[in-house]
């Protein structure tokens, strides 16, 4: 006897790979805990995190929002001014340090800085800047919107019971002065960019482990009870300042990330990893997932990972799934289609400055 002859079927690749349609690869994920539809959960993150909380959603799950639009609001004009995209309107986080800066601010570690970006009148929020589509009016106006998510953000972490957060990026814009982070490059979305404060910084592998490991304490200190699910974003980055080839650069970001979040799974008995990383990117899928940009998830593919999602978390506890899927995750039954509409992601506009300027 050996330590493989006795090993289920997932264990070998032939068997459960080689043998099989690529629509029939299944079982990558063996949850940990148990997500009831009534247990509350919060979702941040990068870009491909909004879809996640959008699915629990549509399958009768508590998708927790601390930060809800106004009464009466468009759903037009409640994505363009980031409700619904995540638990609050943080806008998006892309990073571990980013995360650890906003627990942060919300539970009084460090105080928010005093930045604000002025343009044409209007202000912005640099840690914030396309939550509203045209500025605030006014200053105050501005830290008391930020001042709301701060407390709903707060809030987001200390009444969940599951917080979802997935990993997008290792590059990062700091302020040099103030030691703060910002989520887009100063003068990209808004701003003015000063080569002598702005400061550019790619994080390694212990500086991106270092910052989540921060950023659990935070939460679990909050909230006992609190389990976490980590995810690593497919999504490519649209540009890189490391002065590597965007593909390398893409390769070595999400390399850190998906090592940083497997090593935190196994070590730490609270938190989780779902492989929606390698459910896209894996070369067993051919890059089937992914629209003729080679970047932007396509809807048959966001279906397949969640399908993928509840359908392991079903298998692992028993339970009968009591919503339908929402689409077929093949795309002859469901034709591809541009990126979801119902997708904000600051990053991609830095695609406007490929020709050395705004289109």
């Amino acid at each position: 006897m050996n330590p493989y002859e006795n090993l289920p079927p997932k264990a070998f690749w032939r068997r459960a790979v080689a043998e099989n349609s690529m629509y029939d690869v299944s079982g990558l994920w063996n949850p940990k805990f148990k997500l009831s539809p009534k247990m509350p959960v919060s979702t941040y993150g990068s870009c491909f995190a909004q879809h996640i909380g959008r699915a629990l959603q549509a399958r009768g799950f508590n998708w927790l929002r601390t930060e809800t639009a106004p009464f009466g609001m468009s759903d037009a004009n409640r994505l363009a001014y980031n409700y619904d995209v995540f638990s609050s309107r943080t806008g998006n986080i892309y990073t571990t340090s980013l995360l650890l800066q906003w627990l942060q601010w919300a539970f009084g570690i460090k105080p928010v800085p005093e930045e604000v970006w002025e343009k044409g009148g209007r202000f912005y929020d640099p840690f914030r800047p396309r939550i509203e589509p045209d500025g605030f009016a006014s200053v105050e106006e501005l830290r008391a919107s930020q001042q709301q998510t701060l407390k709903s953000f707060r809030e987001s972490v200390t009444q969940a019971d599951v917080f979802v957060f997935t990993l997008g990026l290792t590059e990062r814009w700091l302020n040099s002065e103030k030691g703060y982070e910002y989520p887009m490059c100063p003068g990209t979305v808004a701003g003015e960019f000063d080569e002598a404060v702005h400061q550019f910084d790619n994080m390694i592998f212990s500086e991106v482990q270092k910052n989540l490991y921060a950023a659990l304490k935070i939460m679990r200190e909050q909230n006992e009870k609190l389990r976490v699910i980590l995810t690593v974003s497919p999504v490519p980055l649209t540009a890189t300042n490391s002065g590597k080839h965007v593909l390398v650069a893409t390769m070595q970001s999400k390399s850190v990330l998906r090592a940083v979040a497997g090593q935190t799974a196994d070590s730490r008995w609270y938190v989780d990893y779902f492989p929606s990383y390698e459910i896209i990117n894996s070369p067993v899928f051919r890059g089937n997932f992914f629209e003729p940009n080679q970047r932007n998830v396509a809807k048959h593919g966001v279906n397949f990972v969640m399908d993928s999602f509840f359908r392991d978390l079903n298998a692992r506890f028993g339970r009968k799934e009591d919503a339908p899927a929402p689409a077929a995750a093949n795309p002859a039954a469901a034709p591809a289609g541009k990126k979801s509409k119902d997708e904000v992601c600051e990053e991609e506009l830095l695609e406007a400055f490929a020709a050395g300027g705004r289109k």
